[in-house]
């Protein structure tokens, strides 16, 4: 279908020169709701298997390097923690305090590297199953990259896209593999689409770069100096703490929200493009998951506990329980705990228009999840009613919840799996398996999993007013702030 070929060389370049990876987590993920929510974007979601497709990521640009560093939203900071272990890479977390666009994220971590440094960056919610041959890709850029190119790669297409923008490559480099950019072309209507991909040399546009900090920082100031400049100011009154940096809020929120490709490679003169050859997806719609799964004799596709019986062209994800599908054609069906959507194929595309209506609606699922990520673990919502609410806690090895104390509730832990520490009024005691403990109201109090397998409590919360915000932290290993019923404020982290 396209005459590009892959750009592997049997003269392979350095296979010890150093790259940074640098994963790109922004994003609000609507157009895979109900799975995705504000609270719970996509890339953060279970959606292959029990991983997520930042977990993906983190895998696979674990081949280049365990070190990986992420820009994310600080909201999310513990949603990207538990997906940097459950890959075992490290690294830093740059946290903004609101979304900028790919520009500003990148030019962040830029600032933070040596001018040096082959910095890789990667969104965190496109899915590539094929590691090896996209680690030799990036290798493969690597003599363009150091030779000051911005490079970037295109995917293969195999089909007429409307969806992607789309490269059409220039000149071959000299010394180097790859081309030159000839130009970037907006995501196209489907004639257009179809007539590049039949010229046999256009590329999608994955968003996905190699470049030295060093030309990435003149490119933005050569291109973009608002940018950098808001984005310099923010990075010099940044706070850390741990592996967390923090960007200045008001100095980032003055930074124009603008994208990499606008910002800086319409118009920079050293752009370069790689092809891609292997499977790739932005993951950019319920349509393009059903892709990810293969089909039956009668177009049906599915995940999870799904059954499908006189069906065609359907495709249902059923993770959390049985879901059957009987004598449907066309259709959608994703299936969670607290949300189902049911949607002909044909309009998916218009799931953010659902979320945006009932958001206005004041429906919780809009954007809330029942699973609600904490450093210590994690908390799922049960259950709730008039004057109770029932929770699941799990408490990884080691975490512990802030010392506190609740103004308008009482609580009572079971352990079901594990053992605990409790502490209560200053009295601390081991709570194990089939025993539970009280929490009277305004009593402080602390549980830890002091324990090498996953602890996990039912908590039974009664009173007037069971908000995450009636906590007042005493004293909280993970720097969060302390809450009070009423503050206009303080949100819970």
């Amino acid at each position: 279908m396209s005459h590009i070929s892959s750009p592997i060389s049997h003269e392979a370049p350095d296979a010890n020169r150093p790259i940074q990876p640098v994963v790109l987590c922004g994003g609000s993920g609507t157009r895979l709701w109900p799975l995705s929510r504000k609270a719970l974007p996509k890339q953060f979601a279970p959606l292959i298997g029990s991983k997520s497709l930042l977990q993906l990521t983190l895998e696979r640009l674990r081949s280049l390097s365990t070190t990986v560093h992420c820009v994310a939203s600080d909201e999310h900071r513990f949603l990207v923690k538990e997906a940097m272990d459950a890959a075992g890479v490290d690294g830093e977390q740059i946290l903004e305090p609101v979304g900028r666009n790919t520009a500003a994220a990148m030019a962040a971590a830029a600032l933070q590297a040596a001018p040096d440094e082959l910095l890789l960056f990667a969104p965190a919610d496109h899915h590539v199953p094929d590691i090896q041959l996209f680690a030799s890709t990036v290798r493969a850029a690597i003599p363009a990259a150091e030779a000051g190119h911005f490079v970037t790669f295109g995917v293969v297409p195999t089909h007429p896209s409307s969806a992607y923008g789309y490269i059409q490559p220039g000149a071959a480099l000299a010394g180097a593999q790859g081309h030159g950019v000839a130009r970037f072309i907006e995501k196209p209507s489907p004639e257009v689409a179809a007539n590049l991909l039949l010229q046999g040399d256009h590329l999608w546009n994955a968003g996905i770069f190699l470049v030295r900090a060093g030309v990435l920082l003149e490119a933005l100031r050569a291109q973009a100096p608002d940018i950098l400049a808001s984005c310099t100011r923010a990075m010099a009154s940044a706070n850390v703490d741990g592996t967390f940096r923090r960007l200045d809020p008001v100095h980032f929120a003055a930074c124009r929200s603008e994208s990499i490709d606008y910002a800086v490679l319409e118009a920079h003169d050293r752009v370069a493009v790689l092809p891609f050859a292997g499977m790739w997806s932005d993951v950019g719609g319920w349509n393009a998951v059903a892709q990810l799964h293969e089909a039956d004799s009668d177009g049906n596709r599915w995940s999870g506990k799904a059954t499908l019986l006189h069906s065609t062209n359907t495709f249902v994800h059923a993770p959390v329980r049985p879901v059957v599908a009987l004598g449907t054609q066309d259709l959608v069906v994703i299936d969670t705990q607290d949300a189902v959507l049911v949607a002909h194929k044909d309009q998916v595309d218009k799931v953010k228009d659902v979320v945006a209506l009932l958001t206005r609606q004041g429906c919780e699922q809009a954007t809330e999840h029942r699973r609600v990520v904490r450093p210590w673990g994690a908390y799922d919502s049960v259950d709730n009613g008039d004057r109770f609410q029932v929770k699941r806690l799990t408490l990884k090895p080691g975490g512990k919840s802030s010392l506190q104390r609740h103004h308008h509730r009482s609580e009572h832990w079971v352990v079901v799996r594990g053992t605990a520490l409790v502490t209560v009024d200053g009295e601390t005691k081991l709570v194990r398996e089939n025993e539970s403990v009280y929490i009277p109201m305004g009593a402080t109090h602390r549980i830890e999993n002091p324990g090498r397998i996953q602890l996990e409590v039912i908590e039974v919360q009664a009173g007037s007013y069971l908000g995450e915000d009636d906590i007042v932290r005493l004293d909280d290993s993970y720097g969060r702030v302390t809450l009070m019923h009423g503050s206009k404020t303080a949100a819970p982290d």
